[in-house]
């Protein structure tokens, strides 16, 4: 397919208007979701029956989430701060999980670009700067979009065991902030229960 029609599709059309707009890593989420859920042959998840761990908090998880069905809510997204942008879908239907990992250079963008790319993050891009950034951030978009997914991802078997499912506890109340806690996100300091937030104080 053509970037043009996948961009036509109504999933991807999802993940853009989840995420606010088509970006590089945007496309490269979308990438990896479809790809993990083609090798584990499932379908969008309704409850709990995929999970998926994701080592980035850019904004390909984003496409993850839309992809997958896999929210924080549900109890069946995980996040490890790894800073890689790396993916790891489970199908608990057939036990198997697999890991879908951005290889090294798959997103390198040129020098021009980069220079843009810091001008707008830093808020010092003018309107014409801020124009061709955008332009050459679609064509990257368009590039990564047409690539076989084997050129952008190292694909394997998971590398850890699958998460269990999301529990459901009843509250205790910290004794410091006198707010709710789930019991198991909570810590014990002498009689006292803390939620993390106090504890961490």
């Amino acid at each position: 397919m053509t970037a043009k029609q996948i961009m036509e599709s109504q999933d991807f059309k999802k993940c853009a208007d989840f995420h606010g707009h088509v970006c590089p890593g945007l496309v490269i989420g979308y990438k990896a979701a479809k790809a993990g859920m083609e090798i584990l042959n499932e379908q969008r998840s309704e409850d709990e029956e995929i999970a998926a761990i994701v080592e980035t908090d850019a904004c390909c998880s984003d496409a993850v989430q839309v992809i997958t069905g896999c929210t924080f809510g549900k109890g069946n997204f995980l996040y490890r701060d790894y800073g890689k942008i790396a993916f790891t879908f489970f199908s608990r239907k057939t036990g198997q999980g697999v890991r879908v990992a951005l290889k090294p250079g798959a997103m390198d963008i040129n020098e021009e670009h980069r220079e843009l790319l810091q001008k707008v993050m830093g808020g010092s891009a003018n309107p014409e700067e801020q124009k061709r950034f955008e332009t050459l951030h679609f064509e990257r978009s368009c590039l990564i979009l047409e690539k076989p997914v084997e050129e952008l991802f190292t694909v394997a078997p998971a590398k850890e065991d699958m998460p269990s499912k999301a529990r459901i506890e009843p509250s205790v109340i910290c004794s410091c902030c006198k707010e709710p806690a789930m019991p198991s996100k909570t810590q014990k300091k002498g009689d006292q229960v803390l939620c993390r937030g106090c504890a961490g104080k």
